[in-house]
C-alpha cells in the first residue's frame, strides 16, 4: 500500500513538473536543493564547518586599538621555579596585592584557586582581602555534568566579591561563548569576569539594568547582551544553560614583538614585587592575575588559536578572562558591536537566494569554463559579504549557503546539454518558413547567437549564411551598434513581449541604414526560446527628422547663449568684480539666510569683521595697481583659511565678513581668527618688494550678541576698531 502511495506521489510530482514552465522548473530543483542543504544544517551536520569559517574570520579581522584598560600580572614558570612550590604561599600573594593597592587600580582580579590555606602568610592574606574592596577572587560552581567537581571561594572574602569561572566548551573543545549568571540551588551567581567589568563601569556611572526592548536581557551602558540559545547561529541542541552570550573576541594589537599570543599588556609577578613596573600599568586599570606556566596548564583554545596551517595554540586561562573582561567594556562604553545571528525564518531565506542564483547565473553564461569561474567568483564575493557583516558584528551562515549556491550551479550546467540538443530540430523548422518572406529576418537563442538567417537577411547586411551562422552582433556590427541590438534582444526575452525599435545598421560596404525591427520571443516543444526579428528600411524617413532636428537644435544654442550670458550677469552682480569673492550685496542675503538657518536648528553662528591695517600706506608708496593685486592675494589667503560651508566677503576698500555656520562654540571662531591673522601676517612679494599687512578682526556670536543681522553686524564693526584701538594684528569680541 505504502508502495503504491509513493510511486502516485512521484508520478503528481513529474506531471506536475511537466506542466510548470522551464523558468519555475529551476526554481524548484533550487529550492529542492536548499531543502537538502537546510536538513543538513538542521540535524548539526555543518556545525563543525561553520564554526571553523566562524574562526577564521576571527583571525581575518583588523587588529583594535591596544586595551588600555587591563593589565594581566603573570605567574610563570620561571617565577614558580624560583619560589619552589605550588600553590605560592599566601603571604606572596598578600604582598603582591599589597603592591598593587598602592597604585590605585580601578578593580583586582584574582583567577587562582585560594580555597585553602597555604602558609605561611593566610591571615596577611586575609587582612589584605579586607582592605581591599575592589578585589574579585574566583570559585568553580558544580554543573550537571559534574555536580561533585567544584572549589569554594577564598577564604576569608566577602561573598559579594567572588565570581565562578567557569568555561563552556563546544564541541571541538574550543571557547566561544562566556557565561555571566548561572542560578545554583536558586541563587545567582555572577561570573569573574561580569564582576570586574561592573566594577570598572561602576566608576564610569554604568550600572546593569533590564532591556528595554526585552526585560530579560541585561544593559550595559550603550550594550544588551542578548541571551544565547540552544540553536542560535551555526549551533544545534547547544547547551544553554544559564545567561551565555557568544564573545565576540576583540583583537587588541599586539604589544610585544614575540610571535606568541599577546593581546593584553602583561607583567611578570617578580617585577610587581621588585616594584618595577611603572605606574600607569596598574592605576585606574583592572588588573588581573593569573598563571601562564605550562606546568599548571591552565589553558583553552579560542577562536584565535586555530589557523589553516600549522599547529592550534592555546591561551592561558587568564588570558580568556581578560578577552570576556574586554567585551563587556567596550560594548558598554563605546558600542562595540557583540554578535548577533539572524531568525531562522531569514537564514533559510538566505540559502534558498544563494540556492537560486546558482540556478539563474549559471543558466545565463551557459558555458562550462566561464561557469565554473563565475562559481569561484561568486564564492567569494558571498564570503567577502559574510565577513563585512561579521565585522559589524553580525554572524551570517557561510558554509550552508555556499554548499547551495554550488549544488544549483552544478545541477543547472548538466541541464544545459539537454536542451541544446533540441535546437537543431527547432532551426531546420524555422529556416524553411522565414526564407519564403522577402523582409530581411533572423532568430537568435539566448546566447545572442544567430541560429537561423533567411537570404533577404544576408543580402541586405553582405555577408553569406555560413559566416553569420553561431555569431553574434559584436563579431560584424559597430559596437555602438551592437549594442543596441544586445539592449533590445534582452529587452525581449526579459519581457516576453514583442518590441518595436529604430537602430542603426551598418552592413559589409560601410553603408549605414536606420532601420525598424520588431521582435518577438517563441518557444519550441522542448521548452527553448529563440528571438524573431523582422527589420524594416527607414532611412529617407530619418533623414528628413533629421533635417527638422538641426532646425530645432539651432533654435535651443541661441537659447542656451541667452542663459549663459544671464548668469554672467547674475554672477557679476553678487560677486565683487577685483577678487571674486561674494559682494555686500550678496554677503546681506547669506547673512539673513544663515541666521534664519542657525536660529531653526539652535546652533551658533559667528561674524567676523576684518579691516586690513596698513593697506592705504601700500597704496600712498607702491601704487593702487600692486595695492590691487595685494587685496587679490589677500582675499585667496581668507578663502583658504576657512570651511567650505563658510562665505567670506569683501565689502569695499579693504573691509572684509566672514560668516562661521554652525560653530559648536566660540572658541572655534577665535581659532579661525587666529588663522586668518597667522595667514595674513605672511609676506606677500609684488615686483620685488616684500608686503606686509596685518589686520583687526571683530567678532559676534548668534545668539549671544544679536538676534539680528544688523545688530550682529554693528557689534561686531565695533569690535574690530576695538582691535585697532588696542594696538592692530588682533582680534576682539562683541
Amino acid at each position: 500500500m505504502n508502495q503504491q502511495l509513493g510511486k502516485r506521489f512521484v508520478k503528481l510530482i513529474f506531471r506536475l513538473k511537466q506542466s510548470l514552465s522551464r523558468e519555475h522548473r529551476e526554481l524548484i530543483t533550487a529550492a529542492s536543493i536548499g531543502v537538502c542543504v537546510l536538513l543538513l544544517h538542521s540535524i548539526g551536520l555543518l556545525q563543525s564547518l561553520e564554526l571553523a569559517a566562524l574562526d577564521q574570520f576571527f583571525r581575518l579581522r583588523p587588529d583594535e586599538p591596544p586595551e588600555e584598560r587591563i593589565t594581566i600580572v603573570v605567574i610563570d614558570e620561571s617565577y614558580l621555579n624560583e619560589v619552589g612550590s605550588w600553590p605560592i604561599p599566601d603571604t606572596k600573594i598578600a604582598q603582591l596585592l599589597q603592591k598593587l593597592n598602592v597604585h590605585k587600580p580601578r578593580a583586582i582580579g584574582l583567577d587562582i584557586y585560594r580555597n585553602l590555606p597555604v602558609e605561611p602568610g593566610n591571615q596577611e592574606l586575609r587582612n589584605a582581602y579586607k582592605s581591599m574592596p575592589n578585589l574579585i577572587g574566583i570559585e568553580l560552581l558544580a554543573n550537571d555534568k559534574n555536580k561533585n567537581v567544584s572549589v569554594l571561594p577564598p577564604l576569608g572574602l566577602n561573598e559579594d566579591q567572588v565570581g565562578f569561572n567557569n568555561v563552556l566548551y563546544d564541541s571541538d573543545i574550543k571557547v566561544r561563548r562566556s557565561l555571566l549568571y548561572w542560578h545554583v540551588d536558586n541563587q545567582a551567581h555572577e561570573s569573574f569576569a561580569l564582576k570586574l567589568a561592573l566594577l570598572y563601569l561602576k566608576s564610569k556611572g554604568i550600572i546593569p539594568t533590564k532591556a528595554k526592548s526585552n526585560h530579560e536581557y541585561l544593559q550595559l551602558g550603550k550594550a544588551v547582551f542578548t541571551r544565547f540559545e540552544a540553536n542560535d547561529g551555526a549551533y544545534v541542541g547547544a547547551d544553554a544553560g544559564g545567561y551565555q552570550i557568544l564573545t565576540n573576541f576583540p583583537k587588541p594589537k599586539c604589544q610585544s614583538s614575540s610571535g606568541e599570543l599577546c593581546r593584553f599588556r602583561q607583567v611578570s609577578i617578580r617585577d610587581v614585587l621588585a616594584d618595577k613596573v611603572k605606574e600607569n600599568l596598574i592605576k585606574d586599570r583592572i588588573i588581573l592575575i593569573g598563571s601562564t606556566a605550562p606546568s599548571l596548564q591552565d589553558f583553552v583554545f579560542i577562536p584565535y588559536s586555530s589557523s589553516l596551517m600549522g599547529t592550534a595554540k592555546p591561551v592561558p586561562g587568564i588570558q580568556l578572562q581578560a578577552y570576556f573582561i574586554s567585551e563587556l567594556i567596550s560594548a558598554a562604553l563605546e558600542g562595540r558591536p557583540l554578535l548577533k545571528f539572524w531568525p531562522d525564518p531569514v537564514e533559510y531565506l538566505w540559502m534558498f537566494i544563494w540556492s537560486c542564483l546558482g540556478a539563474v547565473t549559471t543558466w545565463r553564461i551557459r558555458h562550462p569554463t566561464k561557469s565554473l569561474l563565475s562559481i569561484l567568483c561568486s564564492s567569494c564575493l558571498l564570503t567577502l559579504i559574510t565577513y563585512l557583516a561579521f565585522l559589524y558584528g553580525w554572524w551570517i551562515p557561510l558554509i550552508p549557503a555556499l554548499i547551495t549556491f554550488g549544488s544549483s550551479a552544478i545541477w543547472m550546467i548538466s541541464r544545459i546539454a539537454h536542451i541544446q540538443e533540441e535546437w537543431k530540430r527547432s532551426k531546420e523548422f524555422l529556416h524553411h518558413v522565414i526564407n519564403t518572406i522577402p523582409d530581411p529576418i533572423f532568430v537568435k537563442n539566448e546566447q545572442h547567437q544567430w541560429v537561423v538567417l533567411n537570404e533577404a537577411y544576408c543580402q541586405f547586411i553582405g555577408y553569406p549564411n555560413k559566416l553569420l551562422i553561431e555569431k553574434s552582433d559584436y563579431d560584424f556590427f559597430p559596437k555602438h551598434e551592437a549594442d543596441v541590438f544586445r539592449q533590445q534582444d534582452e529587452l525581449v526575452f526579459r519581457t516576453k513581449q514583442p518590441q518595436e525599435h529604430e537602430e542603426e545598421f551598418t552592413n559589409a560596404d560601410g553603408q549605414t541604414y536606420q532601420i525598424a525591427t520588431k521582435r518577438s520571443l517563441h518557444k519550441d516543444a522542448a521548452g527553448n526560446f529563440f528571438l524573431v526579428g523582422v527589420i524594416r528600411d527607414i532611412t529617407q524617413i530619418k533623414l528628413n527628422e533629421e533635417h527638422l532636428k538641426r532646425t530645432a537644435a539651432e533654435l535651443f544654442r541661441s537659447n542656451n547663449e541667452l542663459k549663459l550670458k544671464e548668469d554672467h550677469l547674475r554672477y557679476l552682480a553678487d560677486h565683487d568684480p577685483l577678487t571674486g569673492l561674494s559682494n555686500r550685496k550678496f554677503f546681506a542675503e547669506q547673512l539673513y539666510e544663515s541666521l534664519h538657518w542657525a536660529q531653526d536648528n539652535n546652533l551658533l553662528l559667528g561674524l567676523l569683521f576684518i579691516d586690513l591695517d596698513g593697506f592705504k600706506q601700500v597704496n600712498d608708496n607702491l601704487g593702487h595697481e600692486r595695492g590691487d593685486r595685494l587685496l587679490m592675494t589677500i582675499a585667496e589667503r581668507l578663502s583658504n583659511s576657512l570651511r567650505s560651508s563658510d562665505t567670506v566677503s569683501r565689502l569695499g576698500g579693504d573691509e572684509f565678513t566672514v560668516i562661521l555656520r554652525a560653530i559648536p562654540n566660540v572658541q572655534i571662531a577665535a581659532k579661525i581668527a587666529e588663522k586668518i591673522l597667522s595667514s595674513i601676517n605672511k609676506a606677500i612679494v609684488l615686483d620685488g618688494y616684500a608686503i606686509r599687512v596685518s589686520a583687526s578682526i571683530g567678532i559676534s556670536v548668534y545668539p549671544y550678541n544679536s538676534q539680528d543681522s544688523e545688530t550682529l553686524m554693528k557689534q561686531a564693526d565695533a569690535a574690530m576698531y576695538r582691535a585697532k584701538r588696542l594696538g592692530k594684528n588682533r582680534y576682539e569680541f562683541a
